[in-house]
């Protein structure tokens, strides 16, 4: 990892989730986040957004301190036990790992690098 990708990253899961299981999906989020959330290391924040153009579609979005704090998770013996009832839901996804370069905080009305 070279010195630019050390910093926080931020995941994003692109799934598609039949109507007919939602409930089921979002049951099993509720589930994770708060495993992952409290005691999960490295992680920062998650969400969950369903389109409302295509309902099926959902965007998982998950922040860490750094990309190798989310690969440990990722490869850990826990992870798939615990995300498994949420995946079982899915008739597609699709991941994309990021690392953050910059960021703009209307709170702090500057820019953080």
């Amino acid at each position: 990892m070279t010195q630019n990708e050390s910093g926080r990253a931020r995941i994003v899961f692109l799934v598609r989730v039949p109507a007919a299981r939602t409930d089921e999906f979002l049951r099993a989020y509720e589930t994770i986040r708060y495993e992952v959330a409290g005691g999960v290391a490295g992680h920062i924040l998650d969400q969950v957004c369903q389109s409302p153009a295509d309902p099926e579609q959902w965007l998982i979005t998950s922040e860490w301190e750094s990309l190798d704090h989310f690969v440990r998770w990722e490869r850990s013996p826990g992870h798939r036990d615990l995300a498994g009832p949420m995946r079982a839901c899915m008739t597609e996804a699709k991941s994309i790992k990021f690392v953050v370069r910059k960021e703009t905080s209307k709170d702090e009305g500057r820019l953080a690098s």
